[in-house]
């Protein structure tokens, strides 16, 4: 299974097992094992670096699975339980961007101090006017 770019998990490494459904189907329900739940063992795989490994262990444990039991079929929900396997590795082994800070720009700045001395332009005229005494 390929999970992204550079990363294939073999199939072997996935434990698939079905057991009955829950929810509505009828008697269809009752005698079908048509729920399936696809489990990955991330420290016992040998299809990921360490440093994989650590990064899938910090943000989804070290057991990712994925249930599904959308569709009547075992064979259609084996295919979404792995497919939901496979989304759930590519957003646990993503590297995220590192932030670049930003100064704000000379005319941000500028709109900011402008803003300010309207503010308090607009305050000083709300005082009252001083007296002559003081």
């Amino acid at each position: 299974m390929v999970v992204r770019r550079g990363v294939e998990v073999p199939l072997s490494e996935i434990k698939v097992r079905s057991s009955r459904s829950s929810g509505p189907g009828g008697q269809h329900a009752n005698v079908t094992a048509s729920r399936v739940e696809a489990v990955f063992d991330v420290a016992a795989s040998s299809a990921l670096t360490q440093a994989q490994k650590r990064r899938v262990i910090d943000r989804v444990g070290p057991r990712v699975s994925a249930v599904a039991q959308d569709a009547r079929s075992q064979a259609r929900n084996r295919e979404l339980a792995l497919e939901r396997l496979r989304d759930r590795l590519r957003r646990a082994l993503a590297v995220p961007r590192a932030r670049r800070p930003t100064a704000p720009t000379t005319g941000a700045r500028e709109r900011r101090l402008a803003a300010k001395r309207r503010a308090s332009q607009r305050k000083q005229e709300r005082r009252p006017p001083r007296s002559e005494d003081d």
